[in-house]
């Protein structure tokens, strides 16, 4: 599996504009990255592909979590600031995870036991100042074939 060198904001948007398409109800996007990554640029590439305004999409950071009303609904989770899983048990985290909407994970890594069975993992990678690796891979066989498909179109 190669990554795709985004060469700016702009094409890191496109990627996600384009996985969007592949989306569906109670599918989990895991994004994985450093701070500056540009982990929430790609979620506004996903509310673009499912026709939200990207203005509209911000790090949820402080809250945890934004909904944004489209359809399917997106749950934009940020887990930066995550002290433990106790949080997300307590906010009822699977009934975002496994229902009607998107989930869009930021820091999916801190999950630890609460990390689904199945889900798209987005890992973005600094490659300079503008530039970024974006590597896509799935857990579970529907979203290893949504890496698959993502793969040959980033390659095209």
């Amino acid at each position: 599996m190669s990554a795709y060198i985004s060469q700016s904001e702009k094409q890191t948007r496109a990627v996600a504009t384009q996985l969007a398409q592949e989306l569906r109800p109670g599918d989990i996007i895991n994004l994985i990255g450093d701070l500056g990554a540009g982990k929430t640029t790609f979620v506004k590439g996903l509310a673009a592909g499912l026709k939200i305004t990207p203005e509209a999409v911000s790090s949820p950071t402080f809250v945890l979590m934004n909904i944004y009303e489209t359809n399917p609904p997106i749950y934009h989770f940020d887990l930066y600031r995550l002290e433990g899983t106790e949080d997300m048990r307590q906010m009822g985290f699977d009934e975002f995870f496994y229902g009607e909407g998107i989930a869009v994970i930021e820091w999916a890594e801190r999950l630890g036991e609460l990390m689904p069975p199945a889900y798209l993992k987005i890992e973005i990678a600094h490659q300079g100042e503008s530039e970024r690796a974006i590597t896509i891979s799935g857990v579970g066989e529907r979203f290893e074939q949504i890496a698959d498909h993502m793969q040959t179109w980033m390659t095209a």
